[in-house]
């Protein structure tokens, strides 16, 4: 317990520590949002993994996916490094860089008002964003739950405070730089954690290939096929029991990071070239360690089926197999089980509050009732509502009502749905209309809402992935048949990617003549 406490200790000591360096760096809203777009490689590169995977992966989707798939379930994790991290890089990160920095853009949701200039789209954005962040921020808090109460014994409101004060203190002090320093430090904390804990679970079980054999021979019970029930091995297949929704997790969790506004908004502060190479090597890399991790352990969870948890009905409760699984470790490797997932949650939140608050204060307040704004005024509004949304998000852990507990579930649905066509679009096509936004945030936010009451899609993970794939097909289809922009200032705006750099041989070989 005191090795626990210690490291834990250790841990909120240099969080604060960061956020009271950082706050002297922070002179106007552009420092305190985007690090003054000069955040250099490696913070970038660690700023996007851990903002990426919180609690919610590691105790509940590694849980819950690795029971339902085997060991299938690390296609997730690689799926999230390939298409969430490296293409994420290579299609949107250095063109969201440019064209943000010539539009002045801050925000997602300030970037779709400048883009198809239109205020009313950056209003109706802000506010999409503030629905769907704020459960989401709540569910962050969740994952900690039993894994709080399976090492300390305590009780998992003390956890939410404790967790809620540091992170306000640092983003309320230091901004950006603070969750980019932070970011960094957990970072190396999740990459060294998530691989001792695999190599001390699997010795528990013999090693891998003992642990593999185990698994091979228990029959898969959840699974969509009928004629597939009960069959044994299809949790050591190469793609699994059920192909068809591990493929829709996939795409939810790798494709919607290009439409979620908090894991856009790193690409906003890259400082250089350099930044963006080193970005999309060491993001990559860290999504193939930890979210493959993440999965590859809770393929394993049925080993562990004596000490799952199930509710009254006789169901697996999901969020229990990844704790289960580490009861039974050493004390110090609880210890360092419990700094990596408060790093992950408190990397994720500090980005989810961060973009929460400067999205309502720029995008809603300065555009309808406070137009007048001075920049010293927007700085102190945004670290107010800082604290308000922690706040909030602590009473929604709390007490969380069915309804809002079911919306954290398809907030990444609803918000990828929406932003994700209209942002990828934008950066590349000038014939992109404004009434296509419109029909984007409409499917995006439209189809997850009836879904969430109507179900006429049972899985809500595969009504996620479905808005994604529609908002891509419709974007484009209702700009073919809506009034086309004004073509002079759409040249003016993708001006921006004509501009003539100098660059060393070693990126670019000049042309003989």
């Amino acid at each position: 317990m005191l090795a626990k406490l210690l490291m834990l200790i250790l841990f909120f000591g240099v969080m604060i520590l960061v956020g009271i360096l950082s706050a002297k760096s922070n002179k106007g809203v552009n420092d305190y949002v985007l690090g003054g777009r000069s955040v250099g490689p490696w913070l970038t590169a660690f700023a996007f993994g851990p903002s990426y995977f919180s609690s919610v992966v590691f105790v509940g989707y590694a849980g819950q996916f690795g029971w339902k798939y085997g060991l299938s379930a690390t296609w997730i994790g690689l799926g999230n490094a390939l298409i969430g991290s490296l293409l994420a890089w290579l299609v949107l990160g250095r063109r969201t860089r440019v064209m943000t920095q010539k539009l002045d853009a801050r925000t997602m949701p300030e970037f779709f008002g400048k883009r198809f200039d239109s205020s009313s789209l950056q209003v109706a954005g802000s506010v999409i964003a503030f629905i769907f962040l704020v459960p989401y921020t709540a569910s962050v808090y969740n994952g900690l739950s039993r894994l709080f109460g399976m090492a300390f014994e305590i009780d998992y409101k003390i956890c939410i405070l404790l967790m809620a004060v540091l992170t306000g203190a640092y983003v309320i002090l230091g901004g950006y730089m603070a969750t980019a320093l932070n970011d960094f430090i957990q970072g190396i904390i999740m990459i060294i954690g998530i691989c001792a804990v695999i190599v001390s679970v699997l010795q528990q079980k013999g090693g891998f290939l003992a642990a593999v054999r185990q698994l091979s021979l228990i029959p898969a019970d959840d699974v969509a096929v009928p004629a597939l029930q009960g069959s044994q091995g299809l949790l050591t297949a190469f793609f699994g029991p059920d192909p068809l929704n591990l493929l829709g997790v996939v795409i939810l969790t790798s494709l919607g990071t290009w439409g979620l506004p908090q894991m856009v908004h790193k690409f906003y502060t890259i400082r250089d070239e350099k930044a963006v190479r080193t970005g999309t090597v060491v993001s990559t890399f860290f999504a193939v360690v930890v979210a493959g991790g993440c999965y590859f352990l809770g393929g394993f969870g049925r080993l562990f089926e004596s000490v799952v948890i199930r509710t009254e009905s006789g169901a697996v409760a999901y969020d229990s197999i990844i704790p289960q699984m580490l009861s039974t470790l050493p004390d110090l490797l609880i210890g360092i089980v419990v700094v990596l997932v408060f790093s992950a949650s408190m990397s994720t939140l500090s980005s989810l509050v961060l973009t929460s608050s400067s999205t309502l204060t720029l995008d809603f307040l300065k555009k309808t009732c406070w137009k007048k704004m001075t920049e010293k005024t927007q700085l102190l509004v945004i670290r107010a509502l800082v604290a308000f949304f922690i706040i909030l998000s602590v009473v929604l852990a709390f007490n969380p009502p069915t309804f809002i507990a079911q919306l954290m579930g398809i907030s990444w649905g609803a918000l990828a749905g929406a932003f994700l066509a209209p942002f990828l679009y934008g950066l590349y096509s000038k014939k992109i209309t404004a009434a296509s936004v419109w029909a984007s945030y409409a499917v995006g936010v439209g189809v997850t809402v009836l879904n969430l009451f109507l179900k006429f899609i049972k899985s809500p993970i595969n009504a996620g992935a479905i808005t994604m794939i529609a908002g891509l097909i419709v974007v484009p289809l209702v700009s073919c048949i809506t009034k086309k922009p004004e073509k002079a200032r759409i040249d003016e705006i993708f001006s921006c990617y004509d501009a003539t750099v100098v660059v060393h041989k070693t990126q670019s070989l000049e042309e003989e003549d």
